[in-house]
């Protein structure tokens, strides 16, 4: 396996080209960054080799591998592995030995997450938990949008209360009477922009919210 040649210092590793990896790996392309992807499956790597920079086929459980591919180079590495733990567990620890100082890796579950900080990573992802409870909000109606920000803070998308409607942001004191903010407002058939003071809550408004997420939930409830 050769070395690649390309510049590794501006380039981010993405190991394992399913659905969240080529997704991370596309969106670090879109904001003008070098990618390598790499997955052990040959079918992932010819599928993806038509959207990243670089796509590569090897098992990066393998240190030997991972030297290879100039692992010690990299300044940051994803490990976008999920279904399967050893490999995850592996290829994790053979990155963290390689010396690489950021790492990410995604856990399909509280128990593969606490195994990967156990071995040191520090950034733990669990996508699938976080899309499920962003359906879960927005299976509810109240919500347009959820995202979770931190383990107990959020912004969401809703539509303004009725009991507002009418009365600058200011008058209606959102944060003092709910303990959320309201950054973003949108009209129909406008762009969203930022909230003001001064703004005036019209019928069909829809707002971009801010806080503690059992707060904003409760704020999304009386639309």
């Amino acid at each position: 396996m050769a070395r690649h040649s390309f510049g590794k210092a501006e380039t981010v590793l993405v190991i394992g080209l399913g659905r969240f990896g080529n997704s991370v790996a596309s969106a670090l392309i879109r904001m003008g960054h070098e990618v390598l992807g790499v997955d052990e499956d040959a079918t992932r790597v010819q599928e993806a080799a038509g959207l990243l920079t670089h796509v590569l086929q090897a098992d990066c459980s393998n240190p030997e591998a991972l030297r290879q591919l100039g692992i010690s180079e990299f300044k940051t590495v994803v490990v976008a592995i999920g279904s399967d733990l050893e490999a995850s567990i592996l290829t994790a620890l053979a990155v963290i030995e390689a010396g690489v100082p950021t790492i990410w890796a995604k856990a399909t579950n509280e128990r593969h997450g606490k195994i990967l900080k156990s071995i040191g990573v520090k950034n733990v992802v669990y996508p699938e938990a976080r899309m499920g409870q962003m359906v879960a909000h927005i299976l509810t109606g109240k919500m347009m949008d959820f995202v979770d920000i931190d383990n107990d803070f959020a912004m969401v998308k809703t539509r303004a209360p009725s009991d507002i409607i009418g009365q600058t942001l200011e008058q209606a004191q959102i944060r003092q009477a709910h303990g959320v903010t309201v950054v973003g407002i949108k009209r129909p058939g406008e762009t969203f922009t930022y909230a003001q003071a001064n703004t005036v809550v019209q019928k069909d408004d829809l707002l971009i919210v801010l806080g503690e997420t059992e707060r904003v939930e409760r704020f999304a409830s009386r639309t």
